[in-house]
């Protein structure tokens, strides 16, 4: 047990070749598999009648209602239903559209495509984004290319495959913004306010800059959120805000207290409680206490002098566990949180654990989805909370212990 238990310590286990043959596996799966649905469709729906890329069937039916004049009515699930439906066909499930106003300048835009194109083309785009933004946080640390291969094996980049999601443009705008924070803060922040489409996923970026005294980022992220607010307006209206903020309530109660979504598709505090028979309001107070825990733990480490790999980190990972909505999709932010960890470990060298950690993160979303269906445990929240709290315990240790509970005291740079 001993020798077990030191194997796991060291992370001697997790050899090159290991990994390598994982990812391949892997990959080959995700390419068969995409290949097959493909194949097997009609350009628009799979062999079981639903939409090729499923969600991403609300995002086209969203951009076809605002292409033909009426941008608020993808706010009104009765219509919006109707016109998935008939795009896809009477049998297709309803596939709810529950992003601001912001979003439609994309939706739009894909709208202006036939579906299977527009599926490619977005998939292809937002790819792309995510393997520059792990390329800029990983080239320089190693010039091994098995980075390249453990990117796109990364089992999140298959959830979001198959169900057509934003995933790949989440982890791409946001670790792009980490990798140039230090050099160009001002483009950091433009990166950091084109996010804004997810606004559950700001709660903890604002706090983090402010208390590292980013101020050139802050007041870029805050005009960028303007302009593009100021640009939908110009180009719906205050028709689809307003049917927006009113469409709220049906996202809080039905998606999120309800878990219409489904239990084991979220992936916070909140939807254990839920799972385990808590009731809402319990739900609410444990998930509001570990955003707080989360919040006062950002701005300690972002104001103190820990490695910013471990700060860039611990808010990627902080951020999936303040919001209570966050999907398995979403653990593509898991990707960039693991390049920097790993590329700190290869200039640096790898502290006790942390291997083991970085392979169960990056193994995580392959198997959390299946787990918290037989178990009620969504597996990836453990797994954060512990790569958290070891970010903390590591800066502490480097930083000193006692800067830990001082850090409320101390005067801003």
């Amino acid at each position: 047990m001993a020798a077990w238990i030191n194997i796991l310590r060291t992370g001697t286990w997790l050899t090159r070749e290991r990994m390598r043959w994982v990812g391949l596996a892997l990959l080959a799966a995700a390419v068969l598999g995409t290949a097959y649905l493909a194949v097997a469709s009609d350009g628009l729906n799979d062999r079981l009648d639903r939409p090729l890329g499923t969600d991403f069937s609300s995002f086209y039916a969203a951009g076809t209602l605002a292409h033909d004049g009426t941008p608020a009515a993808a706010f009104d699930h009765a219509t919006h239903f109707a016109r998935e439906k008939a795009i896809f066909g009477s049998a297709t499930q309803f596939y709810t559209f529950q992003y601001p106003p912001l979003f439609l300048l994309i939706a739009d835009l894909l709208a202006r495509m036939p579906y299977a194109l527009a599926l490619a083309a977005w998939l292809g785009a937002t790819l792309a984004l995510y393997l520059w933004a792990m390329r800029a946080i990983l080239v320089g640390a190693t010039q091994d290319r098995l980075w390249l291969l453990l990117t796109l094996a990364f089992p999140a980049v298959f959830i979001n495959l198959g169900h057509g999601q934003n995933g790949f443009l989440t982890a791409g705008l946001f670790g792009l913004a980490l990798a140039v924070m230090e050099r160009r803060p001002f483009v950091a922040g433009i990166l950091f306010g084109l996010l804004a489409y997810k606004p559950q996923f700001g709660l903890m970026i604002p706090l983090a800059l402010l208390a590292a005294g980013k101020w050139r980022a802050v007041a870029a992220a805050a005009a960028t959120v303007i302009t593009l607010a100021v640009v939908s307006i110009v180009a719906f209206g205050f028709a689809p805000w307003q049917a927006f903020f009113t469409s709220l309530p049906f996202t809080r109660t039905v998606l999120l207290e309800q878990g219409d979504v489904g239990w084991h598709k979220i992936q916070s505090i909140f939807s254990w409680v839920r799972m385990w028979g808590g009731p809402v309001a319990l739900a609410y107070a444990v998930q509001v206490m570990l955003a707080i825990a989360v919040a006062a733990s950002l701005i300690w480490l972002w104001r103190s002098d820990a490695r910013y790999p471990l700060k860039a980190a611990a808010l990627l990972i902080g951020t999936l566990l303040a919001t209570p909505f966050s999907l398995d999709y979403d653990l593509m932010l898991l990707a960039p949180a693991i390049a920097f960890l790993a590329a700190d470990g290869f200039a640096r060298g790898f502290a006790p654990w942390e291997k083991t950690m970085l392979a169960a993160l990056w193994i995580a979303p392959l198997v959390t989805r299946s787990v918290a269906h037989a178990t009620l445990i969504p597996l990836a929240v453990p797994a954060m909370l512990a790569a958290f709290a070891m970010f903390l315990y590591r800066a502490a240790r480097e930083t000193g212990f006692p800067r830990l509970w001082l850090f409320a005291s101390r005067s801003i740079k």
